[in-house]
């Protein structure tokens, strides 16, 4: 055991004393806000460049139609026909001309949009919701309906979710909040086995190469060698991890503090306060937000995060480094990798497929659960509530599956550390795992 620390404590100082760690792990909590920023201030500049009224010449065939001006578009109604629209739009007096011809309201066709350049998505967005209300207008006043009274009665519901606990105690949940926890936690599942893993097999190839391994084996046991590793790099992960929550944290408080403003989970607290929700009865959709965020138990998604990283890390930590002492060259493995990346891509398109849409449907429920790609399904599910047993039964078998895939890759490692300008096939790489210690 004490061999195997040293091992760890070799491969956790080595990456952590690295300048690039140290880059990477002061700079990335800044790079995501910074992009943020950049991209706030670029869309605040386009949207003051926009700011400018754009002309729209309507061709109205029907004469039905009159389009009510916004902040960014204008229409200009009158007698021209299509041709003479086209050329105000070619002489730059007009921004586009909007052609309506004559058509059935019931199978409205032949609307067209013409620009000197692509129009954006807004614009057409825009343009087909606007005429789609004139249309039903029009239609309701061919059946004998004002449309304005139909306007009067039309009323907005909105449901509001709430999840009941097994003492009766009731909590406000918000499906787009918990779509986004369980995609970013799910991402960075999948994104840090992948970095992590590819660590250790890289690491493991290198000192294959320059025969490092041969004297490093000498002194103990490969098993010993490949755990070390594992463990080491996991554990600069998390470190990472923990560092980058930290600074986090640390940044929003005080950014927050600069501006005059408050944390949400304080803020969440404030306004499930009744005193304070009844003296600020307009708090609306943000007060809502806010209880969304207090009922959240971020300490839970936090210690399953790390559970369900360390988990799935040591479980592909131990194939990737298997596949490292297999081959001699990063070019040789790709043949090998791809068995260990299907079971994660499918973790990842089932994390968007099945498990963000639904956390409570079958197929979510065994992604969750079966160990090559729990990791990632289940923290998609998380943040919408697991039952306790689902849980359990998920780490207990990521333990399980931890325990096979290092077992697996320990006879692969035994022999195939010390196996040196052969190219190995899956047939050989079974035989390995066949032969006996």
């Amino acid at each position: 055991m004490h061999k195997v620390y040293l091992v760890i404590q070799r491969e956790y100082l080595a990456r952590v004393k690295k300048k690039s760690f140290l880059v990477a792990t002061l700079l990335t909590p800044l790079i995501f806000p910074a992009i943020m920023a950049v991209f706030v201030w670029l869309a605040a500049v386009e949207e003051k460049g926009n700011q400018s009224l754009r002309v729209i010449e309507l061709v109205d065939e029907t004469g039905l139609f009159f389009m009510e001006s916004s902040e960014q578009y204008a229409f200009s109604s009158s007698v021209k026909n299509l041709e003479e629209a086209k050329a105000l739009v070619n002489k730059g007096e007009r921004y586009g001309a909007l052609y309506l011809p004559k058509m059935e309201l019931s199978a409205p066709k032949g609307i067209q949009f013409y620009g000197l350049e692509n129009p954006s998505t807004s614009l057409i967005g825009y343009l087909e919701v606007a005429l789609k209300r004139k249309i039903e207008d029009q239609r309701l006043y061919s059946k004998g309906i004002d449309p304005k009274v139909l306007k009067q009665i039309r009323t907005e519901v909105k449901v509001q979710s709430l999840t009941l606990g097994e003492s009766g105690e009731e909590k406000i949940t918000d499906a787009n909040v918990n779509y986004a926890l369980g995609f970013l936690t799910g991402i960075l599942i999948y994104v840090f086995i992948f970095i992590y893993g590819n660590q250790i097999m890289q690491g493991v190839i290198e000192e294959k190469s320059t025969r490092i391994v041969e004297i490093l084996v000498s002194s103990l046991r490969p098993f010993q060698l490949m755990m070390g590793k594992i463990v080491g790099i996991g554990a600069v992960g998390l470190t990472q991890f923990l560092i980058w929550v930290l600074l986090v944290s640390t940044l929003s408080t005080l950014v927050m503090g600069v501006l005059g403003m408050q944390m949400p989970q304080q803020q969440a607290m404030e306004m499930a306060n009744p005193e304070i929700m009844a003296a600020t009865p307009d708090s609306g959709e943000l007060g809502a937000i806010l209880q969304v965020i207090g009922g959240i138990d971020f300490v839970s998604l936090v210690v399953a995060f790390v559970f369900y990283f360390l988990g799935g890390y040591l479980l592909y930590g131990a194939l990737f480094a298997a596949v490292g002492a297999a081959v001699d060259a990063p070019s040789d493995a790709q043949q090998f990798m791809f068995p260990i990346t299907i079971p994660l891509l499918i973790g990842y398109m089932g994390l968007f497929v099945f498990v963000l849409q639904d956390p409570s449907s079958s197929t979510s429920f065994w992604l969750s659960i079966i160990p090559l790609t729990s990791p990632i399904a289940m923290m998609g599910r998380i943040s919408y509530g697991v039952p306790f047993w689902e849980l359990a039964l998920s780490l207990g078998l990521l333990v399980l599956g931890f325990l096979g895939t290092t077992w697996l890759a320990a006879k692969i490692y035994r022999i195939g550390i010390l196996m040196h300008g052969t190219k190995p096939s899956y047939k050989t790489i079974w035989k390995w795992v066949k032969s006996s210690n």
